[in-house]
């Protein structure tokens, strides 16, 4: 194995060796001590090095020797840009030329190899064929359950980028008149993001007028808006790298019927019987449970179609989410969202979403927007 003798991160590099430590660490209670990421972002966290590949192929290989030591190499096409900031050994290849053997002499073949679920078969099948391992195992959890505990700096870009979609919501209850229609709010998102200071949205904004609002995806289109309407916007943005992700339901121009108050208030309670149970110890799976309870004794269970909620960070879904089936215990520096719903078909729909952080004795509630039902317009 072409691993060096001592830590090969360079000093001066970009490459957060902590965090390699810690992927590294998740690997080894996997059974293995090598591993070949190849998913951009994760490549991102590890060396502070962005690059979208497309067809090409792209790979940070890490791996232990038998004395613990680390090591890594990039592999880089030359057309990509220079990468040789990011501490790490760079291979370099060109359109010509065929990067497997050039994996297959640094890898150690006489090891289990871990791989990404990004890792497309196209290059995974070549390196099977070539030996580059005695075997392989999908390893992307290692990564992720490094990224799912945010560092105190993560922590603040995920407060700032939730502060900045508070600041979101405001402009876009503001957009609320008769005659708008669900696309022309969703399309001036964007420029309000970038004047308040973040970069991107985080997702495709939902924007929901009456009964597209049982629709728990719906897709923005000419729908107008009526006096009397329920609007649900689920929104997000991307702001220094880092994502947010809210929910809130109005009622535009009129009091809601008390089957809609109903609906509304039910949602809040579980909204907020999860968050008052959010602690380092407590399982995802009763988080879930929390919320759906009270959904469930108010006779609307079968209309809670979909999972309480999911893990976010670098990605607006990041793996490990909040469902009946994740028994793994929450953990101080997590972030997911709280996000339970009742979805009516062709009557109404209400969600309520937060993002929480887990703390050492409880959770941090990072959006401050109201959720009390509100008449708007």
């Amino acid at each position: 194995m072409n691993t060096p003798d001592k830590d090969c991160f360079s000093p001066s590099g970009t490459l957060d060796l902590a965090r390699a430590r810690r992927v590294m660490d998740n690997l080894e209670r996997r059974g293995m001590r090598q591993m070949l990421v190849a998913d951009p972002m994760s490549i991102w966290y590890l060396t502070g090095y962005w690059n979208v590949p497309y067809e090409r192929f792209y790979a940070l290989y890490l791996a232990r020797n038998e004395a613990g030591r680390l090591g890594a190499t990039m592999f880089c096409n030359r057309l990509f840009p220079d990468a040789t900031h990011v501490g790490a050994r760079v291979v370099t290849f060109d359109d010509t030329e065929d990067p497997i053997p050039l994996v297959a002499e640094a890898t150690n073949h006489d090891e289990p190899l871990g791989v990404d679920k990004v890792l497309a078969a196209r290059w995974l099948l070549p390196m099977m064929e070539a030996g580059c391992a005695s075997g392989y195992h999908l390893g992307s959890a290692a990564v992720d359950d490094a990224r799912a505990i945010k560092d105190a700096r993560e922590l603040d870009l995920m407060r700032a980028a939730s502060a900045t979609n508070d600041r979101a919501m405001e402009w876009l209850v503001a957009q609320l008149h008769e005659g708008v229609t669900e696309h022309q709010i969703a399309s001036g998102l964007l420029a309000e993001y970038r004047r308040l200071g973040a970069q991107d949205v985080s997702f495709t904004p939902i924007v929901s007028f009456g009964a597209n609002a049982a629709d728990p995806h719906h897709e923005p289109d000419g729908t107008v808006l009526h006096k009397g309407d329920l609007v649900l916007f689920d929104v997000g943005c991307k702001q220094d790298g880092y994502c947010s992700d809210m929910t809130r339901t109005f009622f535009f121009g009129a009091e809601p019927s008390a089957h809609e108050r109903q609906v509304y208030e039910t949602v809040r309670a579980a909204n907020e019987a999860a968050e008052a149970i959010v602690a380092p110890g407590v399982t995802f799976a009763q988080i879930d449970r929390a919320a759906r309870k009270v959904i469930e004794d108010a006779g609307w269970g079968p209309y809670f179609t979909h999972r309480l909620g999911h893990q976010i960070g670098l990605e607006d879904h990041e793996p490990g989410d909040v469902s009946s089936t994740h028994d793994e215990p929450v953990r101080p520096g997590m972030c997911f969202s709280i996000e339970p719903g009742i979805y009516l078909p062709g009557d109404t729909g209400v969600r309520i979403e937060d993002l929480v952080i887990v703390t050492e004795d409880g959770c941090e509630v990072m959006n401050s927007y109201p959720k009390q039902l509100t008449v708007v317009g």
